[in-house]
């Protein structure tokens, strides 16, 4: 059997304010919109700055962390595989979705006053175990990296 492989890893910012669901059978899912920037040069030659907005999904223990930890104008780091869906709305027509399901968090830091230990926090979605990651977590870039 040939492996394939859909992974997706994101740092930016949260766009509003998380949306905690329960599903029939009690599990927890969060939702959350997070926003990446970029630069580039258009075709007219001038810097160009473009938001992307990415639909975030967390399950479990992380929609815990999400729902206790995450606030509006968080940075994050997420890593996670890419899903599509699709559904009618009321005018019969379909929409369709592409969702990042989370696997694992770190939190960068928060735009607001919140009051956090450490400066970024490490979590993953595991069956076994606390839910907290064994690996550290990200920092901002180090000026006296060698490379």
């Amino acid at each position: 059997m040939s492996r394939s492989l859909n992974k997706v890893m994101l740092i930016g910012n949260i766009g509003s304010e998380p949306e905690i669901r329960v599903t029939p059978s009690g599990a927890k899912v969060a939702k959350i919109s997070l926003a990446t920037n970029r630069t580039f040069q258009g075709r007219d030659g001038q810097q160009q700055d473009r938001t992307d907005w990415h639909r975030l999904t967390f399950f479990g223990k992380l929609a815990d962390v999400v729902e206790q930890w995450v606030k509006k104008g968080d940075r994050l780091y997420v890593e996670g595989r890419l899903e599509y869906s699709q559904t009618q709305d009321a005018d019969g027509g379909v929409k369709y979705w592409t969702d990042i399901v989370v696997n694992e968090m770190v939190m960068l830091g928060s735009s607001g006053g919140g009051s956090q230990d450490a400066d970024s926090s490490s979590w993953e979605s595991s069956s076994r175990g606390s839910g907290r990651a064994p690996s550290p977590a990200l920092s901002e870039p180090d000026d006296d990296l060698p490379f």
